[in-house]
């Protein structure tokens, strides 16, 4: 969930804007690129952290996918992670500070339902290339993308049940169209079924997996993924392929998500402060 980066002083997450003052940093949080055939490919670069998203992090994602959206020359996005995972989630080591219940509130519905906005919002095809273990709202927003491509030592988990928390991220909707009902209590319940990439494979959770041996280097796992993530991106580009969700849906059900996006966001903030 999104609600542990709301901390004392952290204004909501903004309009998109150009963080070209950070990128052009020598650490910068994401990292741009862009090859051949207009691929534009986004990279977390947080690896000591798992890729944890952090505020700043997310606010610097979403920037990074609205500048891609207005890019003609980008025709599609790949995101992916540097390191051994793709993402750790978001990162609970900043406590929530005291605040007025109201304003607390506000604040988690807002943070969350913006960052799942961002990837419903894109209007051009995303590829998720999962190099790792992928947890919680990197999962869910992974699975709003056209197709994800995952690594064979990645692994998925959605542990909102132990944490207390609802489903986000159109989880409690599109998990069952994914994988079918079962399937995603299984994810999404008491159970806390965290599938292998063959098994998320096997569900329908993921489009296909690249091997590896386990020993495999982490920059040998990302070439092999990035050359699998870059050869369907550039079959897209050479089709016209426009935006669609994991299964198939376009922009009506897009529309739909974001409906459900705000519901489960109203329900995340309700559960925090009950």
């Amino acid at each position: 969930t999104l609600m542990a980066a709301v901390q004392r002083g952290s204004a909501p997450l903004q309009s998109p804007r150009s963080y070209a003052s950070r990128t052009a940093a020598n650490d910068p949080m994401i990292l741009v690129a862009t090859i051949e055939d207009g691929i534009r490919v986004l990279t977390m670069n947080r690896p000591k952290q798992l890729n944890g998203w952090t505020l700043p992090m997310m606010q610097e994602l979403i920037d990074q996918l609205h500048l891609a959206d207005q890019d003609p020359e980008a025709k599609v996005v790949i995101l992916t992670g540097k390191g051994p995972y793709y993402c750790a989630g978001v990162n609970l080591s900043d406590m929530i500070q005291p605040m007025h219940p109201a304003t607390l509130h506000n604040e988690i519905r807002t943070h969350n339902e913006t960052q799942f906005n961002a990837f419903l919002n894109f209007r051009k095809p995303i590829i998720a290339a999962i190099n790792g273990p992928v947890i919680g709202a990197a999962l869910t927003s992974a699975t709003l993308c056209d197709a994800i491509i995952a690594a064979e030592r990645a692994t998925f988990w959605t542990p909102f049940s132990r944490l207390g928390v609802p489903p986000e991220g159109c989880s409690s909707v599109n998990f069952p169209r994914i994988m079918g009902p079962e399937n995603a209590q299984r994810m999404l319940g008491p159970e806390g079924w965290k599938p292998t990439a063959a098994e998320a494979l096997e569900v329908g959770l993921v489009t296909c997996v690249v091997p590896a041996p386990p020993t495999a280097e982490d920059s040998a796992v990302e070439a092999a993924l990035m050359a699998e993530a870059c050869a369907l991106a550039r079959t897209w580009v050479a089709q016209g392929k426009t935006r669609q969700l994991l299964h198939g849906g376009g922009a009506d059900l897009i529309e739909e998500y974001k409906r459900v996006n705000a519901e489960e966001s109203v329900r995340l903030a309700d559960q925090f402060l009950s």
